[in-house]
């Protein structure tokens, strides 16, 4: 599966865990881990929420999946 969002990234570069995000996200650990792992994805609304908790663009959290 193609990695989707970049969320994981996001999360280290500002020295944030996964916990913290689920808690932040009322959502469980695993869930987003599944999102970090890019096994799922989080809907629009919820991307984002993850963007404004972690103070960047939307875009910052997509990987740019055009080819060449």
């Amino acid at each position: 599966m193609a990695n989707l969002n970049r969320i994981k990234v996001v999360l280290v570069e500002q020295q944030k865990t996964g916990k913290w995000l689920a808690e932040q996200m009322g959502k469980s650990t695993c869930t987003v881990s599944k999102w970090c792992s890019n096994s799922s994805q989080p809907d629009l609304a919820t991307l984002d929420k993850i963007a404004k908790l972690l103070n960047v663009d939307v875009k910052n959290l997509l990987n740019d999946t055009e080819m060449g």
